[in-house]
């Protein structure tokens, strides 16, 4: 790849950010397409990011968003659609006449993931695992397609606060500490991104589920999606969902050209090989 004064440059924000296949994801559908642009990953802290957005906006930028920054940066995007606005937190970004604009695709990226290992949505009851952007994401997503949501956090008063945020963008929501009878599981905390980790959640605390969406992506799939697996639960890790969502913000990018999703899918495939 010739990188020239005219590439236009793309970044993922985050801290951590090393684990991102965003940079793979993208620069393959670039390639592919034989489009003037490169997609890099910025480590950006959190006392950094309002500096990084200013830059961004001075200079064109776009880009998306991962942890812990989600929420941040909606509150500090000029404009934002509507459903960055109902989720509360933002993973894509571009500028548009000098000012940064914000989108949610992971909304559209949960959607597609759970529809994909045929998970039910309408009526069906739902737990989600944190409540930081991703949180968000799947919060929204159930409102949208009318599941019951509880919400589970190490912080009890965090999880109630969620909860009540949630029913107020429309989802039937509440905070839960113990087992609970579920039909889909998701987790959006960070665990699972070290091999060492603790799971989620404790399987014997969701009785009845069916179905689980681990937001995390690693090589081989996370310990809590084979500990799912093991019990005969429908499991997925965050693979798809970010390629779904990596679709999306890509139609944001470059609104001319359809995103080649299965490059895209290959691409993150070989990165989780390697």
């Amino acid at each position: 790849m010739e990188i020239s004064a005219k590439t236009r440059l793309f970044t993922v924000i985050g801290d951590p950010v090393a684990h991102s296949l965003s940079p793979a994801m993208h620069n393959a559908a670039f390639r592919a397409l034989g489009l003037d642009a490169v997609y890099i990953a910025l480590r950006v802290s959190p006392d950094s990011l309002f500096q990084v957005l200013e830059m961004q906006r001075a200079t064109h930028g776009a880009g998306n968003v991962t942890v812990p920054h989600k929420e941040a940066v909606e509150r500090s995007v000029t404009r934002k659609t509507d459903v960055c606005k109902r989720a509360g937190a933002c993973n894509t970004f571009w500028t548009e006449d000098g000012a940064l604009v914000g989108d949610n695709t992971d909304v559209a990226g949960v959607k597609a993931a759970l529809t994909r290992i045929g998970a039910p949505g309408k009526g069906a009851r739902w737990l989600v695992v944190g409540t930081g952007g991703s949180a968000r994401a799947a919060a929204t997503a159930a409102a949208d397609v009318g599941a019951t949501l509880f919400v589970r956090s190490r912080d009890a008063a965090r999880a109630r606060s969620f909860a009540a945020w949630a029913t107020g963008i429309g989802a039937a929501a509440k905070a839960t500490n113990g087992p609970v009878e579920i039909d889909v599981a998701i987790n959006a905390t960070p665990l699972g991104l070290a091999g060492h980790d603790a799971l989620p959640i404790d399987l014997n605390h969701i009785p009845g589920v069916q179905h689980a969406l681990d937001l995390v992506y690693a090589p081989g799939e996370t310990r809590w999606v084979h500990a799912l697996r093991e019990r005969g639960i429908t499991a997925s890790d965050g693979r798809e969902m970010l390629v779904q969502q990596g679709a999306a913000a890509f139609a944001r990018f470059f609104p001319d050209s359809a995103a080649p999703t299965e490059v895209m899918r290959a691409a993150v495939q070989r990165a989780l090989r390697a």
